[in-house]
């Protein structure tokens, strides 16, 4: 991703890969190691994401975005609340009602039925930006196993319950959620992307992988 980025210029075509990791936590640029509590045997790996700590593992699907903000006319926090959206618009697509965002506590959440309404960590995100163009992205969880979860703080909250599609009552494959997750995500940062710009050559989304580290 950093090299891509790096060596990118106007007409480089935005990309997004679609990844499914083994276990590792990922730290973010400013991370607090003390919000790993046990890492046991998952290996921890310093990121140059935004954010604290999280986990990905299989059973996830991570899409990584590779965006030129300037070209799409989007400043940061438009392009957050545009990854936000997106996931949100998603989960309602495959039935998962009430997902919504949480004040101070970037990433998406739903609330759980067994809770009386308390609210879960459903996907995260973290993001970077080196000369106008992000990189990162945002991590959903489809049927996983979520005891690493307890190993960490999630995202720095201590406590922060987390779930997956598969509690909510979604039988989708990894496969198949990441493809509907590019397609929204492809077809949103397209639609801002000006009359003007249509010679570039635009998103290419990249199919779902394993990946043996993060990228």
């Amino acid at each position: 991703m950093q090299d891509y980025t790096e060596g990118r210029d106007a007409q480089s075509p935005d990309e997004i890969w679609l990844v499914e990791h083994e276990a590792v936590y990922t730290l973010g640029q400013a991370g607090k190691p003390e919000h790993i509590l046990n890492s046991g045997a998952i290996p921890v790996v310093r990121s140059n994401r935004g954010g604290q700590v999280t986990y990905h593992g299989p059973g996830q699907v991570v899409a990584y975005c590779l965006v030129d903000l300037r070209r799409a006319g989007l400043f940061v926090k438009e392009y957050v609340a545009l990854l936000e959206d997106v996931t949100i618009r998603l989960l309602d697509q495959l039935g998962v009602r009430g997902a919504c965002l949480k004040e101070g506590a970037p990433g998406v959440y739903v609330p759980m039925a067994d809770r009386n309404g308390e609210l879960a960590k459903i996907a995260a995100l973290g993001i970077k930006v080196r000369k106008g163009c992000a990189y990162h992205g945002i991590a959903l969880n489809v049927a996983m196993d979520l005891s690493p979860f307890s190993g960490i703080n999630p995202c720095g909250y201590e406590g922060l319950r987390t779930v997956d599609l598969a509690a909510c009552g979604v039988t989708a494959t990894v496969e198949q959620v990441g493809e509907m997750l590019a397609r929204g995500l492809a077809g949103a940062i397209a639609a801002r992307q000006p009359q003007t710009e249509a010679r570039h050559p635009g998103m290419a989304a990249l199919p779902a992988q394993d990946a043996g580290r993060p990228a």
